[in-house]
């Protein structure tokens, strides 16, 4: 059991002080910003590959004569600039191409980029289910820029043969018949949002649709039916009324669910993925919401409002988290949140008997272990939990709120967050942060 920390508060001038001694490091300089990535797909499910043709137009922040993107193990088959073919090379899964010349910083610029993959992950093929679907690694089906804090709008499309569904990131706009009788479905994100929440899921679906105010609602299955899908997604529009309420940011566009193969879960923007296993537990234990409540508030605080770098990614999962079990202490009441409680607290004290406790905000986060994930998960929830007692209901969700419109559409540091607490409590909340965030174990 680990015991609820009691600290006496600082007074406000020592704020600046501490917020400095734990800013995040600068991210690596680029060079560029891309705006708009065009991405036309076609993937052969049954061969396990896809096609892609690709717009990308991007502004220089300095004098840049190459341009570099992750592309995983994608195969770049040219690369253009208007009618010019540039030189690219190919290594340690990025792409570095040779610009046709030198851009002066704020000029703007536009590439075309023809691509074929057979990705080993980040992209699953299911031929006997005739689906494919996005996990999370957006480089390995479309060159991009894998780091959170760069935002783009997208154009994306994904020709399919007849007879199949699919949801993507974005607006859907009307599906297109083609000469041959394939299906281009397209969508359209307005939005700036990080590259890793951009997705898609098609295959031969059943589907079920509703309004829930403003906000269409769609689910999507092989396996279910659109009356199972209601039930298993029956929940998703209160859901999202809690979160916007708790947000102070009302829920924009349509949002679309898909039970799909196989998955852990994954949020896109706009769009979430689950497992038809899944899916059929919530047919037999309704209560069993808790990752579509995850899902959903992962469209508030992950992609709307998220993390500068994955050293402080506890602010996107342990956030999705703590707010999940704040929405079922509402829908199921005070005995299964406190359910959610003891379960973090089960972990932490397993993480802390074993050496594996760590600080929530990482040095770096390019492997990270099972133990490591537990602490931004688990342990970030947890902490959230200590600090709503800490603060008492009206203050926390104030500040909570105040936080997540400030930051709408941004990246976001540890710092940040603390500063939107403090505002609220109206004095320092360094002593808690340092020892439950900053903190090593030895030192809390």
């Amino acid at each position: 059991m680990i015991a609820r920390l009691h600290v006496s508060l600082l007074a406000l001038p020592l704020l600046s002080i501490g917020l400095a001694a734990h800013a995040a490091p600068a991210a690596p300089a680029r060079g560029f910003d891309v705006v708009h990535y065009s991405v036309a797909l076609v993937p052969d499910i049954a061969a396990k590959r896809i096609e892609g043709q690709q717009r990308l137009r991007f502004k220089a922040e300095q004098p840049l004569s190459t341009l570099t993107l992750d592309a995983g193990a994608l195969e770049i088959t040219a690369v253009r600039q208007g009618d010019r073919a540039l030189a690219f090379r190919q290594a340690d899964q990025q792409l570095q191409i040779t610009l046709a010349t030198p851009l002066a910083p704020e000029a703007v610029a536009e590439l075309q980029i023809a691509y074929t993959g057979k990705p080993a992950f980040g992209l699953v093929f299911a031929p006997e289910r005739s689906e494919v679907y996005t996990l999370f690694s957006t480089s390995q089906w479309m060159p991009s820029v894998d780091a959170p804090h760069e935002r783009a709008t997208l154009d994306l499309s994904l020709t399919l043969p007849p007879g199949l569904q699919a949801t993507g990131t974005g607006r859907s706009l009307p599906a297109r018949t083609l000469a041959d009788g394939r299906i281009e479905h397209r969508w359209q994100l307005d939005t700036p949002m990080p590259g890793y929440v951009y997705g898609f899921a098609a295959g031969r679906y059943q589907q079920a649709t509703q309004q829930h105010g403003a906000i269409p609602l769609r689910f999507l299955s092989v396996d279910r039916t659109p009356a199972q899908l209601r039930t298993v997604f029956a929940r998703t529009g209160d859901m999202l009324d809690f979160f916007a309420a708790r947000a102070g940011l009302p829920y924009r566009g349509e949002y679309q669910q898909a039970l799909v193969a196989q998955t852990i879960g994954q949020e896109m923007a706009g769009v979430s993925l689950m497992s038809e296993a899944y899916g059929l537990e919530v047919i037999e234990d309704p209560d069993q919401i808790g990752l579509i409540a995850h899902e959903a508030a992962h469209q508030w605080w992950g992609n709307r409002v998220t993390c500068a770098s994955w050293q402080h990614f506890w602010l996107n999962e342990g956030f999705a988290n703590f707010m999940t079990a704040a929405y079922l202490q509402q829908a199921q009441g005070e005995a299964a949140y406190q359910a959610q409680v003891q379960r973090w607290r089960t972990r932490l004290d397993t993480l802390r008997g074993k050496g594996a406790d760590h600080a929530l905000v990482y040095a770096d986060w390019d492997a990270p272990s099972g133990d490591d994930r537990a602490v931004v998960y688990q342990k970030g929830a947890y902490v959230l939990h200590l600090l709503r007692e800490e603060l008492g209901e009206d203050v926390f969700w104030r500040g909570l709120r105040a936080y997540t419109q400030a930051n709408d559409g941004r990246a976001v540091v540890t710092a940040d967050f603390q500063r939107a607490m403090e505002a609220a409590a109206g004095h320092s909340l360094q002593p808690f942060f340092d020892a439950w965030v900053y903190s090593a174990p030895s030192q809390a």
